[in-house]
């Protein structure tokens, strides 16, 4: 009989979508979330400046601790010498007991056309 090998896991981590799943909870803030707020930020760059921007996903590895307030989205500057277009998302405090104090995760851009 061949030997098997268990792998135990919680039922999130057998259904994990990406992106989609990585969302808010009392401890971490979510890439969804983030993402979300990169988008709504385009759209109205779009809007007011008639361009062709669509956000893209922050990188999947990255954690953060939950914002305790509203999110704040701007362009990274050319100085950051980024190969391409990115805005980023900031939290201005997080939650008490977090390992961090604020952060910010860089969301990658591009042009629709």
């Amino acid at each position: 009989m061949p030997a098997v090998a268990a792998h135990n896991c919680s039922a999130s981590e057998a259904a994990y979508r990406g992106i989609e799943d990585d969302r808010t909870n009392g401890v971490k803030h979510g890439l969804f979330e983030i993402r979300e707020e990169a988008r709504q930020f385009i759209a109205r760059e779009n809007l007011s400046r008639d361009t062709h921007w669509e956000a893209l996903d922050p990188n999947l590895k990255i954690q953060v601790p939950r914002c305790a307030v509203p999110l704040t989205v701007k362009w990274v500057p050319k100085t950051y010498g980024l190969s391409a277009p990115n805005v980023a998302v900031f939290c201005g405090r997080t939650i008490d007991g977090s390992w961090e104090k604020r952060w910010n995760v860089f969301v990658p851009v591009t042009s629709k056309r």
